[in-house]
């Protein structure tokens, strides 16, 4: 995907003050240059809303970053960039419900800026779903206030949120005022490569008072008009030295108490706010709908109750059991995925956002990042998988129009998508390095349809809902594979049919060297995955049932003639090779070579090398230069097996040799401008270079905890290269597929990565756990499932049935 990112800053790291443990994360001291960084990895979500682990008492400023996003709210406004109007749509920060703050009379307001601080800590709960920090603020004359506050947004209520304030005073005692607040006044303003757009998204901002603990703010986006109602309900357990009090001063709803602070004695105050808008169902107003949900709202430790028992669900259904570093990695992981994408998220339109409710980068948007998402769902939240392709399937007719829009006949999904399914990629895009605005031609990556096919395809195969299949499913797979035949046109010289003027997911490349238009020409990966598109879509027609094959024939148009097309552009798509290897597109072995070391020199982190080169003037078109895996993203799609099937049905051999030859050439021609290619190599070498395999899935996981893109996570998490890890583990080293009605499996363990088990839930088996350790595989059935599993193993077939447990010896 486009990735608007810096590589110059610096990466903050899992450093020696981070300390991780099998179910917490930790952070030790206050540091303002980590504080960005550890709001995105403390953010805490329930698939409907999330806001990051911000300090309540901090606005935002160019240290902190207090955002609140909920799934599927976007709003479109029109910015003058570089001379020109441009249109840019954006997941909404919604009104701040965090703000807390103290002081003591007549003294400033207390941060971590603007007081000494004696110790800090922050612990994120991943059992539990639970954010707590621990504050000591140095108050001068050997008066020190600590402040614990405990945060939570609920995983049974997705509408709901708490947060609870300890103060305990040491060396004084008297009065100290908190204010707690509703804010308004919120931008867009997290990504600083996008304050030259307007980030203005609210409007009609209005606040009053519901009771006497409950304060409320209503607003509405100014373009997208959904409306936001938010509640907040202020309580002093015990110590109030005053009456509650509230005041409005637009855009703000503000309460105020006093507390008497006595030596050694702990004062608490709790905060319960309630969000809804317009989008939910089975409401009248969302305004009120959050006054009567806070004012039902039980106490602290009572949501905290249900909240843990919520979050034990989850943890159920997605067992994952790894030992030592990379499992509590994992872990850390998989708690953000299910943050983002919960069975809350079965309810919503929305799709996969690239960097979760954790930032603003890349604007909230859905790219393709649903191909390293979804897999890991399917065999664990099926539903979820489901809502998320019916977000596509809502946007099938908008697709076709873009089609029709492009010339073309079926569905052009957009690179970037958002409200409505039009392509949402930003006509331009800034290079920090050169301060030059450029244009964007990412929205070229048509490739993106025949990953919304994949995931069809998977999600059914392992859940087995066959309706999903025959019927949304079958008119999406039709559409897509309607627009690949479509486009690809026949070359006598050839003798064979191409597919031009696309992107890759290489991304640097947009174009060739000198080139009046954009685009290039058989892109290896689009071709094959075009091809396999054409090819399932073909196989599904031939196996529907007739009433429902002649209902899609007669909506959508089609005929023998053009399933005649579709064979045979199955079966003709060029693949390019030079030197012996798949070539990346065609004339990719003409391009000159770049001197990799010359370049690691001068800048050191070259990841972002298309934008070194064009600072210099230059520009990555003219280079055999990938920012991420490109031609080896076959490898991570498809089994070895089913990838030879795939070029074999193109009429082309590609052998184990070939295989390795190309991964070996793209491996030194790869800069890892992406989270996701340590990912997808780790995947690859996984199979057929094992003694490297672990050095990628170490960059994988790595990823956002060490920051390696340089700054980046502080504005929002990699949402699937995280899903991707855990799917790495699930599928990628068990050699884990779903087709044929059987689970294959084809394990290739790793020396530091021997040992690990999950659960997973199969074509409606729930709870089938999975071990691997030492060269045994076990694989048990819950007793309480009805049907056998059928399980395959190279040389191997074997029948489990409920209540059994299969032991398999591995090959060495």
């Amino acid at each position: 995907m486009t990735d608007d990112r810096s590589p110059e800053a610096e990466g903050t790291g899992w450093s020696s003050e981070h300390e991780a443990t099998g179910w917490s994360w930790e952070y030790e001291g206050y540091e303002p240059a980590d504080e960005r960084l550890r709001e995105s990895l403390c953010t805490l979500g329930n698939g409907y809303f999330a806001t990051r682990g911000a300090l309540p008492e901090c606005a935002a400023d160019d240290v902190h970053y207090p955002g609140t996003y909920v799934a599927g709210i976007y709003n479109r406004l029109t910015s003058k960039v570089a001379g020109r109007q441009v249109q840019n749509e954006d997941m909404v920060n919604v009104p701040n419900w965090l703000p807390l703050r103290f002081r003591l009379p007549g003294g400033h307001w207390i941060a971590p800026d603007s007081t000494p601080v004696l110790d800090h800590r922050q612990l994120l709960h991943l059992s539990e779903g639970l954010l707590e920090r621990r504050t000591r603020y140095d108050l001068g004359g050997e008066q020190v206030l600590t402040v614990r506050q405990q945060r939570l947004v609920h995983m049974g209520d997705p509408h709901l949120a708490a947060l609870r304030t300890e103060f305990t005073a040491e060396g004084f005692s008297g009065p100290l005022e908190v204010e707690a607040a509703l804010d308004g006044s919120v931008t867009n303003s997290g990504v600083a490569r996008y304050r030259d757009l307007d980030g203005r998204h609210l409007t009609h901002i209005h606040t009053g008072t519901a009771t006497p603990d409950t304060v409320w703010l209503r607003c509405r986006t100014r373009t997208s008009d959904t409306r936001i109602g938010i509640a907040a309900r202020l309580t002093a357990q015990a110590g109030a030295e005053t009456p509650l009090t509230i005041r409005h001063e637009r855009p703000y709803a503000i309460q105020r108490l006093t507390l008497h602070m006595v030596p050694g004695h702990t004062v608490t105050v709790d905060k319960t706010v309630a969000l809804h808008t317009s989008r939910d169902p089975a409401i009248s107003d969302p305004l009120h709908a959050a006054v009567d949900r806070v004012g039902r709202a039980p106490g602290f430790e009572a949501l905290a109750d249900t909240h843990r028992t919520a979050w034990g669900q989850l943890w159920r259904r997605a067992e994952l059991d790894a030992p030592g570093e990379s499992g509590r990695i994992l872990r850390l992981h998989l708690f953000h995925v299910l943050q983002t994408l919960s069975p809350h998220t079965a309810d919503l339109d929305v799709g996969v956002p690239a960097r979760g409710l954790h930032g603003e980068a890349y604007r909230g948007h859905v790219f393709w990042d649903e191909l390293f998402v979804l897999p890991f769902l399917n065999l664990h939240f099926p539903e979820v998988s489901r809502a998320l392709l019916r977000y596509r399937h809502r946007r099938l007719e908008q697709a076709c129009t873009a089609a029709v829009a492009a010339g073309r006949r079926g569905a052009l999904y957009p690179w970037q998508s958002g409200s409505d399914g039009r392509e949402e990629t930003q006509q331009l895009h800034l290079n920090p390095r050169s301060g030059r605005w450029l244009p964007d031609h990412s929205r070229l990556q048509h490739h993106v349809g025949s990953a919304i096919a994949y995931n069809v395809w998977q999600y059914c195969e392992a859940s087995g809902d066959m309706e999903f299949l025959h019927t949304k499913g079958a008119e999406m797979l039709l559409q897509i594979a309607r627009f690949w035949a479509d486009k690809a046109v026949y070359d006598e010289s050839l003798g064979r049919h191409r597919i031009k003027g696309v992107v890759g997911p290489d991304e640097y490349h947009e174009s060739y060297p000198g080139a009046d238009a954009p685009g290039l020409d058989d892109n290896a990966y689009t071709n094959v995955t075009a091809a396999w598109v054409l090819a399932r879509t073909l196989e599904l027609l031939g196996v529907l049932p007739e009433p429902r094959r002649r209902e899609l024939v007669e909506r959508t148009g089609l005929d023998g003639g053009e399933l005649e097309r579709w064979e045979d552009v199955s079966r003709t798509l060029h693949v390019p090779f030079h030197g012996g290897v798949i070539s990346q597109f065609a004339g990719y072995g003409e391009l000159a070579e770049l001197a990799w070391e010359g370049y690691r020199e001068r800048y050191g982190d070259i990841r972002r090398l298309d934008r070194i080169l064009e600072a210099e003037g230059d520009t990555v078109n003219r280079y055999q230069a990938s920012k991420q895996a490109d031609v080896l993203m076959l490898g991570y799609l498809f089994s070895p097996a089913e990838l030879g099937g795939l070029f074999g049905r193109l009429g082309v051999r590609l052998d184990e040799e070939m295989w390795r030859r190309t991964v070996d050439y793209y491996m030194h021609r790869t800069s890892h401008g992406s989270t996701l290619s340590g990912l997808v190599h780790g995947w690859v070498l996984a199979r057929c270079r094992r003694g490297e395999a672990w050095k990628f899935c170490q960059e994988a996981l790595q990823g956002d905890i060490a920051d390696v893109q340089g700054g980046t996570t502080g504005e929002g998490i990699h949402l699937g290269a995280m899903a991707g890890t855990l799917d790495l583990v699930q599928r990628g080293l068990t050699g884990l597929e779903t087709r044929g009605g059987a689970l294959w499996l084809d394990p290739v363990p790793l020396p530091e990565l021997s040992s690990y088990g999950f659960a997973l839930r199969y074509q409606g088996n729930w709870g089938v756990r999975l071990r691997l350790e030492r060269g045994l595989l076990e694989i048990a059935v819950p007793s309480h499932d009805v049907s056998p599993i059928d399980v395959r193993l190279p040389g191997r077939e074997v029948t489990l049935q409920p209540g059994e447990t299969g032991r398999l010896v591995l090959p060495d």
